[in-house]
């Protein structure tokens, strides 16, 4: 899904440079009411991703079991995330920069150790001094709770791959898209491949799917993440808590990046007209200032957490974040098919697309048939979650239905906010303007390289698609 997610935004981005966002691809090819909601939405998810990241904030320190209230904890991490913000991109870059290196060493070392653990290389005194291998997979036996248990993670993982469309408009932005694009999503294919399907896999190995000490587990006061309890359970002292600060940089760094993102996508929708005026203020060292101020007051819902369940807030904000991740991946994918059947209307040839996705139109077709069977199996657990509703019965009562899917009546509602405000409604094909503000770009460096790639064996035509 997220593959030909990607690779249909790097085709219309290369095209159709933008510095707001990818509601515009949706306001162009879609329809504009649409735009607006996807626009709001877009803002709306990352939004709510500053409480839901000093939820987590409060959770992880739990782990230390620390006799201070999480609202210190909550404003801590909060002036943190303004500290950064205050200085603009630069500070953002630099924080994502530092913060991603460490990320990326840490699990590095994670893998290594896991692999050494699973082969039954840890300490004597750990649970993994003897061969491991997959006992897990039977006892307590992979896939629990059947179909619905499997469809019931489809959130948590949306919202672990919110950010992953990103990379279509930040290498669009460079010099030479056609040359860094097809670079910069490869290494989304291996990133995806090596840190969350390699990564995961060995947690699912390690760690046992009925732990208590899990969130969600529901048995015991401390939550803790699965790296940090295979790490304790292995006996690696120290390492536990290494990993603990690891996951609250994490924390950090994913705070800033909600702030950065909703409010630079809030001030483009202001500059279009899709939001009041003011938000379209920029200082003069480039910060978006009201935008700024409006996102961070939205962590102040993290302070729910004093008088309510860090886990409870963490659910609801958690499936308002995820869910919102699917219905923008669903529109980049419907908005390149729009945008492919508009250029064959207009008579253009597939050969005037500068950077073309792998599985052109199907790919979205595919990644867009997949969004919709997630958001339907969502829907079902929604329903009919796993282990029953809360009074016994088969079936979910409002509360739990909504904690679930709550993100379909919000963007429902800023469709019909953007219907009423632009009074427009779905694109005809002849309407879609494919022509303004398209890319002047450098056709003799694109057909040399079509020529190059076009001249080698079959083999490596594979090969070249995916490293």
């Amino acid at each position: 899904m997220i593959f030909n997610v990607v690779y249909a935004l790097g085709e219309l981005a290369v095209m159709y440079p933008i510095s707001g966002g990818f509601y515009t691809y949706s306001t162009r090819f879609i329809d504009p009411s649409w735009g607006f909601a996807m626009g709001w939405n877009y803002v709306f998810q990352w939004a709510i991703i500053v409480p839901l990241e000093l939820t987590v904030a409060g959770l992880t320190i739990d782990y230390w079991q620390v006799d201070v209230s999480v609202a210190v904890w909550i404003t801590v991490f909060l002036i943190a995330i303004i500290i950064v913000n205050i200085f603009g991109a630069l500070g953002y870059a630099e924080e994502e920069f530092l913060s991603s290196c460490l990320k990326l060493g840490a699990i590095i070392v994670f893998m290594i150790i896991a692999l050494v653990l699973v082969c039954g290389g840890g300490p004597s005194d750990g649970m993994y001094n003897e061969y491991w291998g997959a006992r897990l997979w039977y006892d307590p036996g992979a896939f629990r709770n059947g179909f619905k248990g499997f469809c019931s993670v489809f959130v948590t993982a949306a919202f672990s791959f919110s950010g992953t469309e990103l990379v279509g408009l930040a290498a669009a932005e460079s010099k030479t898209p056609t040359k860094s694009l097809p670079g910069a999503i490869k290494q989304v294919f291996w990133r995806i491949t090596l840190f969350y399907i390699v990564g995961l896999f060995f947690v699912g190995l390690l760690v046992r799917s009925d732990n208590e000490r899990l969130l969600g587990s529901g048995l015991i006061d401390t939550k803790a993440s699965p790296f940090v309890i295979l790490a304790y359970d292995a006996g690696l002292k120290g390492y536990d808590h290494f990993m603990n600060v690891i996951i609250l940089i994490s924390v950090l760094s994913i705070g800033v990046s909600g702030v950065y993102g909703s409010s630079r996508t809030l001030t483009a929708l202001a500059e279009q007209g899709y939001a009041p005026k003011f938000f379209a203020y920029v200082d003069r060292s480039g910060r978006p200032l009201w935008s700024v101020l409006i996102t961070i007051l939205f962590g102040v819902l993290g302070y729910v957490n004093v008088s309510s369940s860090g886990e409870e807030v963490f659910a609801w904000l958690q499936a308002l974040s995820g869910l919102a991740a699917l219905f923008t991946w669903g529109s980049i994918c419907l908005a390149h098919i729009r945008f492919r059947r508009a250029w064959a209307y207009n008579g253009r040839s597939l050969d005037e697309i500068p950077f073309k996705a792998v599985g052109g139109i199907y790919g979205s077709y595919l990644g867009l048939f997949l969004i919709f069977i997630v958001l339907v199996a969502q829907f079902f657990v929604a329903v009919a979650p796993p282990g029953g509703g809360p009074d016994g019965g088969t079936y979910n009562d409002a509360k739990g239905f909504f904690k679930s899917y709550l993100a379909l009546p919000v963007v429902l509602f800023f469709w019909i906010c953007g219907y009423l405000w632009k009074r427009q409604g779905w694109l005809r094909t002849s309407q879609i303007d494919i022509d303004s503000g398209r890319r002047e770009v450098d056709w003799d460096s694109i057909n040399a390289e079509r020529a190059r790639v076009a001249a080698m064996p079959a083999w490596k035509r594979l090969l070249n698609i995916i490293i």
